[in-house]
């Protein structure tokens, strides 16, 4: 199953923000919408985003799920040195594989990242309570009937945080959104050649500025959706509160068909297509959307 998982085509994604400080308020997930505009821009349909906390029961059982649902699932957070880390051991769990040191992860934790200033006297040799949890982080899930480059993957030669790829489609990430993003953008090429779109062109997104109130198109929207529909366009209608202008959307892959609906639907609307959500804003003239 994970050698299969790790070749097919890639179609949908889910993605499991793990953390209590995410759920307790203490930080703002940013990973999950950096993502989403991830697969948006290379055509995947993120089909579901759930925040859980430190808990390996749940942990588990979205792993498995998300898994099985859907072709190419991230996770962020939990992988730290310290006792609450627990999503390599929560993921291994998940599909009954070991938890391995990765000696090429080691190696490359010890030739790049620097002792902190707190441990001047820190020795990678010597038997220790801080080498202990250091190496907590290169202690991933393993299955030895993989190949390890589909298992371990180091998208730079800055980084010694590896991405750990379980069960061939579940990709066990930080929850620090600067490495995060490094590391996703550094699975692009790995990602591209399984698209449907290989060259990574991804969806296309038309913008409508209105000024009329959402229920005042909904009829109009209605027959549009349904009409767009067969051909793989989806309609949306999107409320900007305490704005003069809403804003409705056209989403799909074929653009020219897309691009020769913009004078039916501006007269539909009685708006305008526009570049980016408010570039027609009037100073001063805002009301309730």
């Amino acid at each position: 199953m994970a050698q299969a998982n790790s070749k097919k085509m890639i179609h949908t994604a889910g993605a499991i923000i793990i953390g209590d400080e995410v759920l307790g308020g203490k930080t703002t997930d940013t990973n999950s919408a950096y993502f989403a505009k991830w697969c948006f821009s290379l055509g995947i349909a993120l089909k579901r985003i759930e925040v859980i906390g430190d808990d390996e029961a749940e942990i588990i059982e979205a792993a498995q799920r998300m898994s099985r649902s859907y072709d190419f699932v991230v996770t962020s957070g939990g992988i730290g040195p310290t006792h609450d880390d627990i999503t390599y051991q929560s993921i291994a769990r998940a599909f009954d594989l070991p938890l391995t040191l990765h000696e090429g992860a080691f190696q490359r934790m010890k030739k790049l990242s620097r002792p902190h200033p707190s441990q001047p006297s820190f020795d990678w040799e010597a038997p220790s309570a801080a080498l202990t949890a250091k190496k907590r982080m290169v202690e991933v899930p393993y299955d030895s009937a993989v190949p390890d480059e589909d298992q371990v993957v180091f998208v730079s030669e800055e980084l010694w945080v590896p991405v750990s790829v379980a069960n061939g489609n579940v990709h066990i990430l930080p929850g620090v959104p600067r490495l995060f993003e490094k590391m996703i953008d550094g699975l692009k090429p790995r990602v591209l050649p399984r698209l449907t779109d290989p060259e990574g062109k991804g969806v296309y997104r038309v913008l409508f500025s209105t000024p009329l109130a959402e229920s005042a198109v909904a009829g109009y929207l209605t027959e549009l959706a349904a009409k767009v529909e067969p051909k793989g366009v989806k309609v949306g209608s999107y409320p900007r509160w305490g704005k003069a202008r809403n804003t409705v959307t056209l989403v799909g892959r074929n653009k020219d068909f897309m691009d020769s609906l913009v004078p039916e639907v501006e007269k539909g609307v009685q708006g305008r297509r526009v570049s980016v959500e408010g570039e027609d804003d009037e100073p001063g003239s805002d009301k309730d959307a």
